[in-house]
């Protein structure tokens, strides 16, 4: 694999992007911190969209709705009460939940079924700044097209198949192939992996937080939800994800003080609470 030469990209600083959470006011309310909704979970792959749903509370979304199978809504909320879940059969239903959230996350645990099919061209119906990761990923690969109102979370494989490359083409030239990826699909672009990659457009940048602990399934919900619980409460779609992923790689530092093997995605839920408080 190529690394990545500094004076290719512009390396983040957590206690810089963190400045952009200033304190809350005393008045608050729910309301004023966004209303996310998280578009996952097929049968088997619950787990996905419950880590990211509750990492979008931990970062400080003050909602969080999920659309998921009929047969997982009320485990999903059984699994964390502060979610509002709902049985989703179909775009008509999927749109009446929308109608409130000022975010969408489609991916975690979607699947490549043919409900995934109608939720994933659902979401993208609606015209609201979106998160796609994971399975998400695999069916915008099938039939690409161009946004710049989302942003796009593959990890090598993913980023291979939205390319149509191996995932050693990606990994040989990161910058390059995260370059391609933006002009191609358009938003904001997050290569994932070791030294996570942010481009947009103009400047490549680079987080240098993170361990191979994180190496575990259902890091990258965790970071979707992350990304979609700051578009809510109204940071912009590169501010946001440059935050989260420091958020993210930084809560797994953390968490990997206990031992990398064994580390878990829900193990950095703490973490974030606390780096989001930190200012």
């Amino acid at each position: 694999m190529v690394s990545v030469q500094q004076q290719d990209v512009d390396i983040l600083s957590f206690e810089k992007m963190q400045k952009m959470l200033l304190p809350r006011d005393k008045f608050s309310h729910k309301g004023d911190f966004g209303h996310v909704l998280l578009v996952g979970g097929n049968l088997g792959y619950m787990g996905a969209v419950c880590l990211a749903a509750e990492a979008s509370l931990r970062v400080g979304s003050g909602l969080v709705s999920v659309a998921t199978r009929a047969e997982h809504a009320s485990l999903v909320t059984l699994n964390r009460l502060e979610l509002m879940c709902r049985g989703v059969s179909n775009q008509i239903e999927l749109k009446r939940l929308s109608e409130r959230c000022n975010v969408i996350g489609v991916g975690p645990g979607l699947g490549e079924s043919d409900w995934s099919h109608r939720m994933f061209e659902g979401v993208l119906g609606l015209k609201k700044a979106t998160v796609v990761d994971a399975d998400g990923l695999n069916l915008l690969a099938k039939e690409a097209r161009k946004n710049d109102c989302w942003v796009l979370t593959p990890h090598p494989a993913e980023a291979a198949r939205l390319l149509d490359c191996s995932t050693a083409d990606i990994q040989a030239n990161r910058v390059a192939s995260i370059k391609q990826l933006q002009q191609q699909y358009g938003g904001v672009i997050v290569l994932k992996g070791a030294g996570t990659l942010i481009h947009a457009g103009n400047n490549v940048f680079i987080c240098q937080a993170g361990n191979p602990g994180m190496a575990s399934g259902g890091m990258g919900d965790v970071l979707t939800g992350i990304i979609t619980g700051l578009i809510a409460q109204g940071l912009g779609l590169l501010e946001s994800v440059k935050l989260a992923v420091l958020i993210h790689a930084t809560a797994g530092d953390r968490a990997a003080l206990a031992g990398e093997r064994g580390l878990l995605a829900s193990d950095l839920m703490p973490h974030i609470r606390e780096l989001v408080n930190e200012n």
